[in-house]
């Protein structure tokens, strides 16, 4: 889904796991578990937390603007001329977690940016349900 205001666009990837909430939180918290599915880290859950994300292409600069464990993380994501937000949003749905992720910020001569955000979180969403998967 694309979100679209006068100045800025989202990418929107949201999908329904068969896992509780808090199986999926501990892989959007847990170090080990981000570099299984998204990049390699150092994140911390606290709220005023820096972090990096990084890949063999470059890495983003983090810092976690608000967290309510199980039900929502937000974190600025910062890489180049590119500044926007990553919000997590988990809600209980027929005995699972519907998983909705939101990434803001986008301008529009930042078509490169959007374009592979778009491709990206849906890989990083497989990549993710693998991870959950995987767990006790």
């Amino acid at each position: 889904m694309i979100e679209t205001t006068e100045t800025t666009r989202s990418v929107v990837v949201e999908r329904n796991f068969s896992h509780p909430p808090e199986k999926i939180w501990r892989a959007l918290t847990q170090p080990h578990l981000i570099a299984e599915w998204l990049m390699r880290n150092d994140f911390v859950p606290e709220v005023g937390r820096r972090f990096t994300l990084s890949a063999d292409w470059g890495q983003v600069d983090c810092e976690v603007e608000t967290i309510e464990a199980n039900r929502s993380l937000a974190y600025r994501w910062d890489t180049k001329d590119l500044t926007s937000v990553v919000t997590w949003t988990l809600a209980p749905a027929n005995g699972g977690t519907n998983l909705r992720m939101e990434q803001r910020g986008f301008k529009a001569d930042q078509k490169s940016y959007f374009q592979g955000a778009t491709v990206g979180w849906q890989r990083f969403f497989t990549q993710l349900e693998e991870v959950v998967a995987k767990l006790d």
